[in-house]
């Protein structure tokens, strides 16, 4: 058994407007452990929505639509299912009380355009609709479920919930049936790495196991169907523990955790403060942190470094490339030890790129950028990217690899 959700609105393909119906359709289905397997997107054109209901119910057993049954006349999903269907539009005797008591309860008047709403396929059942005008309607057609819902979020999800899903759940007998999920969130290696790495995970059908690249970092999601909410969990646990096994020092955290976050919990699990000084990331990943909720508590102080070095210049440091600005890793590491003194802060963070057109003094190359992060000791961390500029990408990149490279000292990892 098989969903598919067909989004309706012209508004939509010109993306003047984000369709936040569909995720929120699709988690419900989820919930219930109905496959989702397509989505549509659809204009506000009578011919092209029956063309595309047509499609869907050759491949799809449950179809839910969103959107167009508004009172204008550009309101056509209800055109759209009659033709896919071959059924004429009828005014429905219930759907009419519905929206005379929604109007009567205001203190308004019925206009012909909102009675227009009550026309639905001939043989559809009402959805009845509360917290709006336009009700919804079910059409069976040849085994198939045409479902049609308002495009209104607020409408939508409380038809869903109250109507749609009950009566999915004992039609088509999924009882528990449950689709769960969890992502893993990983840093500093690319989805080619991780694809290698766990390749034959990602052949299992239950739970499957899938990527999602972002910049700078790829989630790794696991999802489960099961009959129960502790099946699912222990088949995602499961699969979890042997991904761990393969890509486990990636994996920085879960659901919705951001990097930074996690960083920022690990100083403060232990008390520490951080001192940062950036040049090509223009205190993104100062930034970052403090952005956080225990941020404001573990950073102690953050620099930029300008284009002339007279930031470094005050602090006592002499670049001896400083009028190419070439860094080598050597100035990077000596500049986390300096900062981190000068601040009485446990850890101090360097983040450098090299700008210029020719190699440094010890043949440092120009789109390179050294990451340091010097302790109490006196020991130093160091790492070599070969990423450079100032681009939003480029900087995205490299502030993941200065946190990472924090998270990877904090917690005595390996340094790659």
């Amino acid at each position: 058994m098989q969903a598919e959700i067909v989004s309706i609105g012209t508004e939509l393909l010109l993306g003047e407007i984000v369709d936040t119906n569909a995720a929120f359709i699709a988690r419900q289905l989820a919930s219930i452990g109905l496959n989702l397997f397509f989505k549509t997107t659809v204009g506000d054109n009578a011919e092209r929505i029956a063309y595309v209901l047509r499609q869907a119910m050759e491949r799809s057993d449950v179809i839910i639509t969103t959107g167009g049954l508004g009172p204008t006349v550009d309101d056509v999903t209800r055109e759209g299912v009659a033709l896919a269907v071959g059924r004429p539009l009828r005014e429905s005797k219930e759907a009419l009380r519905h929206i005379e008591a929604f109007f009567k309860r205001r203190g308004r008047h019925l206009s012909e355009n909102n009675r227009r709403q009550a026309r639905i396929p001939e043989g559809a059942t009402v959805i009845p609709n509360p917290v709006g005008t336009a009700p919804g309607f079910i059409v069976e057609h040849e085994g198939r479920l045409i479902i049609s819902l308002p495009g209104v979020p607020r409408e939508m999800e409380h038809l869903m919930r109250t109507s749609v899903i009950p009566f999915l759940r004992e039609r088509l007998h999924t009882g528990e049936t449950v689709i769960k999920s969890k992502v893993l969130r990983t840093c500093a290696i690319g989805e080619s790495s991780i694809d290698e790495r766990i390749a034959d995970l990602m052949r299992s059908s239950n739970p499957t196991v899938g990527l999602a690249a972002h910049v700078g970092q790829t989630d790794i999601r696991i999802t489960a169907k099961a009959h129960s909410q502790a099946e699912a969990d222990r088949l995602i646990a499961d699969m979890e523990a042997r991904v761990r096994a393969r890509v486990g020092e990636y994996i920085y955290g879960t659901g919705q955790e951001t990097l930074e976050e996690v960083v920022a919990r690990l100083l403060a699990q232990r008390n520490a403060r951080v001192s940062i000084i950036e040049s090509n990331t223009e205190g993104n990943v100062a930034r970052r942190l403090k952005g956080t909720p225990a941020g404001p508590d573990v950073v102690s102080a953050d620099m930029v470094v300008l284009d002339d070095l007279s930031g470094l210049r005050a602090l006592g440091l002499e670049m001896a490339t400083a009028g190419d600005h070439i860094f080598s890793v050597e100035e990077t590491a000596e500049l986390a030890k300096t900062w981190r003194q000068k601040t009485g802060a446990t850890y101090g963070l360097a983040v450098l790129g090299s700008h210029g057109e020719k190699e440094g003094l010890y043949g440092e190359r120009p789109g390179y950028t050294y990451i340091a992060i010097a302790d109490e000791t006196g020991h130093v961390t160091r790492r070599a990217l070969n990423i450079g500029g100032s681009d939003p990408l480029s900087r995205t990149w490299v502030e993941n690899h200065a946190l990472d490279l924090l998270r990877r000292v904090l917690l005595g990892l390996p340094i790659p």
